[in-house]
Order: structure tokens, then sequence, then C-alpha cells
């Protein structure tokens, strides 16, 4: 029999977003005034804590509607295209130690590999296509496709009717305590995530490694 396991993406495969900021390694938006004249203090707070996290990310809105909307408020009036594939660009930093440990899972038989996260679809496409993430996982699991965040309790149902029944917990491995939390009570086993000794480390996992 196999097992499904899962991982996060940001402050897991991407070295982006992380759940405790003294552990963020690369910010997306570092020289976003630099560079295209946005404040990113502001485009957090803005946009990012606003329209996005309340519709974008659970597929109510595209990305594409929400900056056309707010970046005009933000002083930026160039091409909204441009804003897109800025932040799409610079937050795809692999976290290459856990992508190595993925590539080694992937030659097993006894298990299946999964992406779960909360994601708007063209960032979930672009890191399945982009970055190369279809050639290692059997599938992408996020909050817009979903229409529900982690940790809710729907999203992990959604992914549970797609796996099937598992003669295993589903495996995460995730950076935020309240989506362990929620993973757990939804009777998966979830490991909080911080460095790639977190997931070789795991019993489990450790013994499907060279």
């Amino acid at each position: 029999m196999t097992r499904a396991v899962f991982f996060d993406v940001d402050g897991v495969l991407v070295h982006g977003y992380h759940a405790r900021p003294e552990a963020q390694q690369h910010r997306w938006n570092a020289n976003l005034q630099a560079d295209l004249g946005i404040d990113p203090e502001r485009f957090q707070q803005e946009f990012i804590y606003d329209i996005f996290m309340k519709k974008v990310i659970i597929g109510q809105t595209s990305l594409v509607e929400a900056l056309e909307r707010r970046l005009p408020a933000l002083g930026y009036n160039g091409s909204t295209m441009t804003v897109l594939n800025y932040w799409l660009s610079h937050d795809s930093a692999i976290n290459q130690p856990v992508l190595d440990v993925v590539r080694q899972l992937g030659a097993r038989s006894d298990l299946r590999l999964y992406i779960a996260t909360n994601q708007e679809h063209l960032r979930a496409n672009w890191l399945w296509s982009h970055l190369g993430f279809a050639a290692l996982f059997e599938d992408i699991f996020y909050s817009a496709r979903i229409g529900a965040l982690k940790p809710h309790q729907d999203y992990f149902d959604f992914i549970e009717k797609r796996i099937g029944p598992q003669t295993e917990p589903p495996l995460l491995f995730d950076d935020t305590p309240k989506v362990i939390d929620g993973a757990r009570r939804a009777g998966w086993e979830a490991i909080q995530f911080d460095t790639v000794q977190d997931l070789t480390s795991h019993p489990w996992i450790a013994a499907r490694l060279d």
C-alpha cells in the first residue's frame, strides 16, 4: 500500500513567506519600490491583507482583476502584467535541499507525493508548470481551486475525496502551526517544518531515503 505525503509551498518547497518572520530567507518584494515604484508595506497592507486574502486566494476574484483595481491607488499606472510577472518570477526561490529529498522519495513505489498550499490560480500554475513541480508531484491542491483555505476542514475534505481511502493517515509538512493543528484535527499526521532536517529525520521518511 502507498501513503500520501504532502508538502506546503512557501516556507517549505519555496523560500517565500514563512509563518515565523525571523525564518524568512527571501522576500520577493524587497526591491519592489526601487524596481516598480510600489511601496512594499502598502502593497502588503492594502492589497495582500485585503482583497488578496479575502477574495483572490480562495478563487472568488482573479489576481489580474484585483491588481487592476488596486494598483492605481498604490501609485502604479504601468502594466498590470509587468507587476504580475515580477511577483511570480521573484517569488520562486526553490528550497533545493527539500526538492532533492522529494526526488529521492519519488523513486519509491510505496508513497504518493502531493502539494497542499494556499495559492491563487496563476501562481499555482506557475509553480506547477514553470518551476517544474509537475515532474515531482502527482497533484497540487490549492485554496483557489478548492474554495477554502488551509486549515479549514473543507480543505482537507476536498483532498481526501480526490486521493481516496488511505491505509495510513496522510503526512503533511508545513511551516504554519495553525495548519498543523487543523490537519491533525482532520486526522492527518502533520509535522512542523523549519529546516530540511524536519523532513529527513521523520522516522517514516528516513526509512525510505538512501
